[in-house]
């Protein structure tokens, strides 16, 4: 799936990733600015939930949604190794089929399940958004 959109459209984007992602873990990959807090906030404001900002310092923050689910928004920007992921635990976070959403998952690559949803998502010339999802 690819679709581009701009900030507007941002609840039909969410929708059509919840709708379409193959796995509740939901790996953003982005560079700096292109809008993942955002949009991880939309999605998770539609599953029931409002997160107020990405967890840079703490590298997740847990949630409980209307529906009594669980969802963990993690950024590893300013993770140094994966040992700093595995110090927090990510394995328990990743295999209780709990919402997942990873900002920079490429600092961790190692440690992330096969099966996770990837969400790549570029700035286009005219400054809205090409998301994809493979």
């Amino acid at each position: 799936m690819e679709i581009s959109y701009g900030l507007n459209d941002l609840a039909e984007i969410a929708e059509a990733i919840i709708t379409n992602t193959k796995s509740k873990t939901i790996l953003f990959y982005a560079a700096m600015g292109t809008g993942k807090t955002t949009l991880i906030k939309e999605i998770s404001r539609q599953l029931g939930c409002n997160i107020s900002s990405s967890p840079t310092f703490a590298l997740v923050n847990e949630y409980e949604t209307t529906n009594d689910e669980i969802l963990y928004h993690f950024d590893f920007y300013r993770i140094e190794n994966e040992i700093e992921a595995y110090d927090i635990g990510i394995e328990e976070y990743l295999d209780n089929n709990s919402w997942a959403f990873i900002e920079w998952p490429e600092h961790v690559e190692n440690i992330l399940p096969t099966d996770a949803q990837v969400v790549t998502i570029t700035t286009n010339e005219d400054n809205s958004r090409t998301l994809t999802m493979n």
